[in-house]
């Protein structure tokens, strides 16, 4: 009984290590120009991000830029600030990388498939591509902060 009582607390610590590496991608982060804030959390078991800040000097007649680059007619009045640009990330602790995500750039209209890890607490590498091919794409880095 003695060994099963221990094999089930060190069970439920090995799942709490696991959620607590996962989740060190939960939080806000400046975008590589330092233009852009944007808030990554979890939902529904998945990882997703969405712009929550734009500097001033990026609004446009006082507001924030337009998605004017969708490819949807429909959404291109919709603002930037409030949109969702990360979606889907699931963490894999193997390799210590959130995967199977996609990210929306506003600039150009198109999204990608992406995945993303942590160089350190403080920095968020992200690389999105194209075709299922990992080597070939734009990486960016992200940089924590607070909202």
């Amino acid at each position: 009984m003695k060994k099963v009582l221990i094999l089930f607390f060190l069970s439920i610590y090995a799942i709490s290590a696991y959620s607590q590496a996962a989740d060190k991608i939960v939080g806000v982060w400046w975008n590589d120009e330092k233009t852009t804030k944007i808030q990554v959390e979890k939902k529904d078991g998945k990882y997703i991000g969405t712009i929550v800040y734009m500097i001033p000097e990026k609004y446009e007649n006082g507001e924030p830029p337009k998605d004017d680059e969708n490819p949807d007619p429909a959404l291109r009045d919709r603002s930037v600030v409030g949109l969702q640009i990360l979606e889907g990330f699931v963490y894999n602790e193997k390799k210590e990388e959130w995967k199977d995500g996609t990210i929306y750039d506003p600039k150009s209209g198109k999204t990608y498939d992406c995945f993303g890890w942590l160089e350190s607490d403080e920095l968020l590498k992200l690389k999105g591509f194209v075709m299922g091919l990992r080597f070939i794409g734009r990486s960016s880095e992200w940089y924590k902060t607070t909202l």
